[in-house]
């Protein structure tokens, strides 16, 4: 059993389950991936493997089919994942955010009818917050919801959509008509069915392509173009709108913490590949891992990837507990995606001129640490969402 990023306290349950991930990344992703990423093809195999270990499912209650595990559990999973693919680890993430979202804040009708097709994976999740022109500043989408009727009409361009050609069903957050005394009362979130694929998925709705990245290959990240999409109202999220901005804070915490164990995934892989490559490759008459230069960079890695996977354990912990996590998800998240983007570098500067060479997996996670500097909001970002809960908790008595 490796020694790095190890969980105390976990119960049988989660130990197997772990253990059971654990093997099929070994057996299922990482011999693949680079292939499959070089080649910028979708997974089937392996998605199929995951629905059949029901993990599609692990997050949602057994009510509904799933296997009701912790966010901890999950988050834990995600890491394992990650560590053989990230993009694996993505195909999953927004399915858990939107299942995530759906249990806390649907109505009994929304869960029953969505829940045991997203546990099963017979459809998936995707997830839509951003715009071409504002990203973290929610206050500035553009994308409207107008009440007619029973109904709503959307219109507007959603961005950096993942999983949205293959998804079933994208809680999508717009402003809204209703008016509330602040702009973030105005918003709220529909659940947008739809159809598989590209192009016109449902009138009004038009999923336009693939969007070409530098990594995070074989997932699909897209947009999503509304024109006059009409709408139930039953399909607000809960019924009641102008609270979709607070339910969407509520699943990005969660994916905060999702970005955080996909950047402990990577570190690990990244550290496991320079700790082997060190003690074969030779210079000087010995393995470059007896050089200190080397050893010390090891062990700066090492410390690196302890530090984040501890950090990242803590924001899931308290997030099952109930309590608010913004602060330790921002800092989790802040921590192990730049710790990530420096672990990977090492890795890659030890494996020398072959780090550089596509034959090296090295060369892969090169290309995916730098997403997770920006997924869920920037390293800036997280430093403003932290800076102002400690003002908060640290107001000045003076």
């Amino acid at each position: 059993m490796a020694r790095l990023a190890q969980t105390a306290g976990l119960t049988e349950l989660q130990i197997e389950i772990l253990r059971t991930v654990k093997d099929f990344v070994d057996r299922e992703i990482i011999p693949h991936a680079t292939e499959l990423e070089h080649k910028d093809e979708f997974p089937e195999a392996i998605v199929e493997g995951m629905k059949e270990m029901g993990l599609f499912g692990l997050t949602i209650s057994e009510e509904y089919g799933g296997l009701g595990e912790s966010l901890l559990t999950y988050a834990l999973v995600v890491e394992q994942i990650a560590r053989g693919w990230m993009s694996i680890s993505g195909v999953i993430n927004t399915h858990f955010i939107v299942a995530y979202m759906i249990n806390q804040h649907g109505t009994d009708e929304q869960k029953q009818r969505l829940l045991p097709k997203l546990a099963t994976g017979e459809i998936r999740g995707a997830f839509s917050m951003s715009e071409p022109e504002c990203g973290s500043d929610v206050a500035a989408i553009k994308s409207r919801a107008i009440a007619d009727g029973d109904d709503f009409v959307l219109n507007g361009q959603k961005m950096w959509l993942t999983n949205a050609a293959r998804a079933g069903v994208v809680a999508t957050l717009v402003k809204d008509d209703v008016g509330g005394d602040s702009v973030y009362k105005n918003m709220t979130t529909f659940l947008v069915e739809k159809e598989p694929g590209f192009g016109e998925t449902r009138p009004g709705l038009t999923i336009p392509g693939k969007i070409d990245k530098m990594g995070y290959k074989g997932v699909d990240t897209t947009e999503a173009v509304f024109a006059g999409y009409r709408i139930g109202a039953d399909m607000v999220l809960g019924t009641a709108p102008g609270k979709g901005f607070a339910q969407m804070m509520d699943g990005v915490e969660v994916g905060r913490v999702n970005v955080a164990a996909r950047a402990c995934g990577i570190s690990i892989r990244a550290f496991e590949l320079a700790v082997e490559y060190a003690q074969q490759r030779r210079a000087f008459g010995k393995p470059i891992a007896e050089h200190q230069a080397i050893a010390f960079k090891l062990a700066e890695m090492a410390t690196k990837v302890e530090a984040a996977h501890l950090m990242m354990v803590n924001a899931a912990r308290l997030k099952d507990s109930g309590e608010r996590n913004d602060v330790e998800a921002g800092m989790a998240k802040l921590i192990a995606s730049e710790y990530c983007a420096e672990v990977t570098q090492d890795s890659f500067r030890i494996h020398g001129g072959y780090g550089y060479s596509k034959e090296y997996e090295i060369e892969r996670l090169m290309r995916e640490a730098p997403f997770l500097l920006i997924g869920e909001g920037t390293s800036e970002i997280q430093k403003t969402i932290i800076s102002r809960g400690l003002l908060r908790e640290y107001r000045s008595r003076g």
